[in-house]
């Protein structure tokens, strides 16, 4: 009988750690962070999982009547990068791992 009380105690655990790392999931998600270069000319506002919100460049280092296109095209370009770079990994990862979808790989 033991055996099945300990097991039953290491399934509740399972369950907490999963509950715990989803509501982690979802405050990452709701995170941000800020990368600065060019002395604070370009912000770019990232989530906790490092997924592009915003980008921002100082008017003075562009015709500002562009400022606002040239943002949105970097973020684009930006996400695209992300996008790609996903689809690589998986295909990688894809490879070593038949196929199969091991937590922490992806």
């Amino acid at each position: 009988m033991s055996g099945f009380g300990e097991m039953g105690n290491l399934l509740k655990q399972a369950q907490q750690m999963q509950r715990e790392l989803d509501r982690m999931q979802e405050e990452l998600r709701g995170a941000r962070v800020e990368g600065v270069a060019g002395g604070g000319a370009v912000r770019v506002e990232v989530d906790g999982h490092g997924a592009v919100a915003r980008v921002r460049i100082d008017p003075a280092c562009v015709d500002p009547a562009q400022a606002n296109m040239l943002e949105d095209l970097v973020a684009a370009a930006m996400r695209d990068a992300q996008r790609r770079a996903e689809a690589l990994k998986k295909d990688r990862l894809g490879r070593v791992t038949g196929g199969l979808n091991l937590p922490g790989l992806s």
